[in-house]
């Protein structure tokens, strides 16, 4: 896979506004899917779903406790990403104004 296909299946992955909310509640370390579904309030398979998209573009990495899988961000880059699209975002729409 080209380094090209690598970011967009990165940037695909994190297209989604509950992906995004997902990541951002385990910014603060590591979560069982019992604790993340009280955060995005959606149903366990849906859930399911996202961390595997997720998971599959390198961002979580997950380890079986118990009866509980557990998810935490793989890269401490990850935030890193999200807080320069977030500065995009914001200068983006102070040129806008002007």
């Amino acid at each position: 896979m080209s380094m090209e296909e690598k970011l967009a299946k990165v940037f695909k992955a994190l297209s989604h506004p509950i992906r995004i909310k997902i990541i951002q509640s385990l910014l603060s370390g590591e979560k069982c899917v019992c604790e993340l579904l009280q955060f995005v309030e959606f149903s366990q398979p849906n859930l399911s779903q996202h961390l595997k998209i997720l998971k599959e573009a390198g961002l979580l990495e997950h380890r079986k406790v118990g009866a509980n899988m557990h998810y935490r961000i793989k890269n401490e880059y990850v935030n890193d990403l999200l807080n320069i699209a977030e500065i995009f975002i914001i200068e983006s729409q102070k040129t806008e104004r002007v």
